[in-house]
């Protein structure tokens, strides 16, 4: 099932998390035509490690099924050709800053004259508005100035981020999210509009919780490592052959993890008799069970918690994540291959959404900068003699 099959999207983002919107939108059906600069082409084909000319795995896995027209925006010509190109019903994507679209002729007003249609969705970093909209940033600038940083780590060092690009995936969704509601209203309406969505306030909606728990405490979350404020024990023990995260989210479950790690005698003692008992008494609860797992296997913890029922993980790498049969069971990782690639096809993870049991994954991944410039100009009217006019005039790449 491809919901989106039919609409053209055309893509003027790059680095991460406007190129996962668009790819979502192509795992999903729609036709995504990546506009890049000439030459250099997405600034993440150069990202490390290098993986094949102007290649890395970041672009790879976030720019499959899309197709690549390279054009010169800060070209009178380029910018005249992308207006030309652009149709009624198109999905129209950016992350510039705010302003550089307007100087290059391409803000929503302009573009929507004509086009009611239009979808128009901008990717922005610190918002459309206020003292720092015209700044640029990126996914770890954005978790240290939402806060996401001063919660994540450990008491008594320095904050960190989050190891993964949590705020660019977001926006990401959010953005995809958007305008599949756009697209899904304009069937009855016949209307576009305007989509705008920023790595802060995706930020600032991951701190959804602490937020509300600081606003009605007044007092500020510490960093706690893999723990949580709320409940214990939820968090990572040490095991003798690695570890493993326990997450008890009430006090049945917490007596079943103590009979499974075969300390039923604590069961009677009061400092841990109830959660919030718990919470208070969290270093003793910590180390009083980790002198249980830390004498276990981490296989061993694992059957006996989880023939309690007591929710527990493995704490995995990825060559465990990408070894285990579960994860291989609901079939997220796909090969990607293309020309002039590793001789090994890339393992690249698809959209994670199933219609009716299958999941759609765009697997084309256009390798060169323009790689598809001169089809998509052809198939949009423009003759070989303009073609050649603009490709000398350095409008568009071949």
């Amino acid at each position: 099932m491809k919901p989106l099959a039919g609409q053209r999207v055309i893509d003027l983002t790059q680095n991460v998390a406007g190129p996962y919107c668009t790819q979502v939108l192509a795992d999903l059906g729609a036709d995504v035509i990546k506009i890049e600069r000439p030459g250099a082409g997405d600034d993440t084909r150069h990202w490390a490690p290098n993986i094949g000319e102007a290649m890395s795995p970041t672009y790879a896995t976030f720019n499959r099924g899309k197709r690549s027209l390279a054009i010169d925006l800060d070209h009178p010509d380029g910018q005249a050709l992308l207006a030309a190109l652009l149709r009624p019903d198109d999905v129209f994507v950016h992350s510039l800053k705010p302003g550089s679209a307007e100087q290059r002729g391409l803000s929503y007003e302009a573009l929507a004259e004509g086009r009611p249609g239009l979808i128009y969705c901008a990717i922005s970093a610190y918002g459309t508005s206020g003292p720092r909209a015209a700044f640029p940033g990126y996914d770890p600038l954005i978790q240290a100035y939402s806060g996401i940083m001063s919660v994540n780590g450990h008491e008594g060092l320095p904050p960190a981020r989050v190891g993964v690009s949590m705020v660019d995936i977001g926006t990401a969704l959010w953005s995809a999210l958007g305008i599949a509601a756009a697209v899904a209203q304009r069937k009855d309406s016949g209307r576009g509009c305007r989509i705008d969505t920023s790595l802060l306030e995706t930020g600032v909606a991951w701190m959804t919780n602490p937020i509300a728990n600081y606003s009605a405490s007044g007092r500020l979350p510490r960093r706690m490592g893999s723990a949580t404020a709320m409940l214990m024990p939820y968090e990572v023990f040490q095991c003798a052959d690695g570890h493993v995260f326990i997450g008890c989210g009430n006090d049945r479950l917490f007596r079943k993890l103590l009979q499974g790690l075969k300390r039923d005698e604590l069961a009677g003692d009061a400092r841990v008799a109830s959660n919030s008992e718990r919470v208070k008494h969290r270093d003793l609860v910590h180390d009083t069970l980790e002198a249980a797992t830390g004498r276990l296997k981490v296989a061993q913890i694992i059957e006996r918690l989880e023939a309690q029922g007591v929710p527990v993980s493995p704490v995995h790498d990825l060559s465990q994540v990408m070894q285990d049969t579960q994860i291989q069971a609901v079939d997220m990782a796909r090969p990607l291959a293309w020309d002039g690639g590793p001789a090994r096809p890339l393992d690249a993870i698809g959209t994670p959404i199933r219609f009716d049991g299958t999941r759609e994954f765009a697997g084309h991944l256009s390798a060169r900068v323009g790689a598809d410039s001169h089809a998509l100009l052809r198939a949009a009217g423009v003759d070989e003699q303009r073609i050649s006019q603009l490709a000398h005039s350095g409008a568009v790449q071949i």
